[in-house]
């Protein structure tokens, strides 16, 4: 696994052996970096990435956080709550030079502590079929990690039903391969 673009570009991920992390596709990661950076979503329709403080819930190795900074993210968040998936985040982090940028927490997305900060880029990539990505929103959201206007993407089964809870406005949906990614506006209104 390679970060596709940015100053990190080319380099190589590690992953933790075995099947207890599914990271995302570099073609699908590819195309959904094509749409945050192309497709009007940030200030005065410019790339969303450009300083963006990133949070990803159910991170595994952390590949969207690092694809993220490669391509002009200031900071990111990252939760997880299997230990071989943080260590890999964490080694990640290092390897590429980004520990000060990618804080790697040990917490569940669906029951997470009060944030210190929100952020404006949201990226959740829940095992799929669980039905964990609506009960995750709603949580990060009532406990501060999502800032109002934030862009908020899940990453789901290309089946899997998937509705965007109170307070998130459905922007528009890609299919690549096996996935479904859902563009989301969380509009500061979820309740707990």
């Amino acid at each position: 696994m390679r970060i596709v673009a940015g100053r990190h570009r080319g380099r190589v991920l590690k992953a933790p052996r075995g099947r207890s992390t599914r990271p995302t596709a570099a073609r699908a990661r590819e195309g959904l970096f094509n749409i945050l950076a192309h497709g009007g979503f940030g200030t005065d329709g410019g790339s969303v990435l450009d300083g963006a403080r990133v949070l990803e819930a159910f991170a595994g190795t952390g590949a969207f956080t690092f694809e993220a900074l490669s391509r002009g993210a200031a900071s990111a968040t990252l939760l997880d709550l299997n230990e071989d998936a943080l260590e890999a985040a964490r080694t990640n982090a290092k390897a590429l030079g980004e520990r000060e940028a990618a804080h790697v927490l040990r917490m569940d997305a669906v029951r997470p502590r009060t944030a210190e900060a929100a952020h404006d880029l949201v990226f959740l990539d829940p095992p799929y079929g669980l039905k964990l990505g609506a009960k995750a929103l709603m949580a990060l959201a009532a406990k501060g990690w999502i800032a109002p206007g934030a862009l908020v993407i899940i990453e789901v089964g290309t089946k899997e039903d998937f509705a965007p809870p109170a307070g998130f406005a459905a922007i528009e949906e890609r299919t690549f391969g096996a996935a479904r990614f859902v563009l989301m506006r969380f509009e500061g209104t979820a309740a707990a």
